[in-house]
């Protein structure tokens, strides 16, 4: 029951404000796509790994890829939206894993205790895993700044990636729905009908999205 991973890295990176994709910004003196890579590609779990790149980028990054993977990788362009790109990196893995892993490159500094919970979870009998948090803040509904309820978030959980599925339902699930733009993976198969368990996710695998989210990252990195 091989495992394979789709690294989403095709985004613009605007709210970073480097001027470039975001996979291609430096993280404590390499990018943040080749922490994510190396994530993965040191995995025992893992068999295979494409990466979904920004469009103008794939030569740069097949280059890095290619350097610095020990396992079959493969680049791809990626799409106008997350889930085009994914849609992408699901076309170059063809039939052969039984599971695929698909993660935002953008937590790089995912630890290996959490995609290898993920994958226990899907050899256990699950069709779709998904690392979640609880939410530790208060939650509110807003609208026009004015608060309209307080929202009970015993039952809220903030979601992670990677997220786990069996290769031929995520495919079902995205053939199924052409047109659908979803924030995340697990969103297309429950629209599919398909129940996604969840497992314990890390405060270390968050998403870098802001200059804060990179600084943080770096302290992160340089106190391992």
């Amino acid at each position: 029951m091989s495992v394979a991973a789709v690294l989403v890295a095709a985004g613009s990176g605007e709210r970073l404000g480097y001027g470039m994709p975001k996979a291609l910004v430096s993280l404590a003196g390499r990018t943040i796509l080749d922490r994510a890579i190396e994530a993965f590609a040191g995995h025992p779990e893992l068999a295979e790994l494409v990466v979904a790149a920004p469009a103008g980028s794939v030569e740069t990054i097949a280059s890095t890829v290619a350097a610095g993977c020990r396992l079959p990788c493969a680049v791809v362009p990626g799409g106008a939206s997350r889930t085009e790109s994914v849609r992408r990196g699901l076309a170059a893995l063809g039939d052969r894993p039984e599971f695929v892993l698909v993660h935002d490159a953008a937590r790089p500094l995912v630890p290996a205790r959490l995609i290898s919970d993920v994958v226990a979870a899907l050899r256990n009998g699950a069709d779709a895993v998904i690392p979640v948090l609880p939410v530790a803040d208060t939650v509110k509904r807003v609208a026009d700044d004015l608060v309209l309820a307080t929202v009970d978030r015993t039952e809220l959980r903030r979601v992670q990636t990677p997220q786990g599925f069996r290769t031929a339902i995520l495919r079902a699930a995205y053939a199924a729905a052409p047109e659908l733009v979803a924030t995340d993976d697990a969103g297309v198969v429950e629209a599919h009908g398909v129940k996604v368990r969840t497992v314990a996710g890390d405060e270390a695998a968050f998403k870098i999205t802001t200059p804060y989210d990179l600084r943080l990252a770096e302290l992160l990195v340089s106190s391992r």
